[in-house]
């Protein structure tokens, strides 16, 4: 399995970013650009999944990890996050609300 950290994160340009946090995680603060297909609903939302490449975050890299290895099975080219949001925050990085 892929991964990254936050601060590789931070700085790729054009790579989609899934959060796979519940809405409400989400919506209490997310990286920038972040889309959120939470772990919960993401089997009837493949088709919402970007084509190609794409990073996937939850709040500390286990729900992520888990997604990430079940898409690999799929084909899907997708990158955990570890550490996830709760790094990024730790790390200084701005969150949206």
């Amino acid at each position: 399995m892929k991964s990254i950290t936050v601060e590789q994160l931070r700085a790729r340009i054009d790579t989609p970013l899934i959060d796979v946090r519940e809405a409400y995680e989400y919506t209490a603060g997310h990286v920038p650009g972040a889309l959120n297909l939470p772990m919960s609903t993401l089997g009837d939302r493949l088709h919402e999944l970007p084509d190609g490449a794409f990073d996937v975050i939850c709040a500390v890299g286990g729900r992520s990890a888990r997604v990430v290895q079940a898409l690999e099975a799929r084909g899907y080219d997708a990158t955990n996050v570890d550490g996830g949001t709760e790094q990024w925050q730790a790390a200084g990085f701005p969150l949206q609300t």
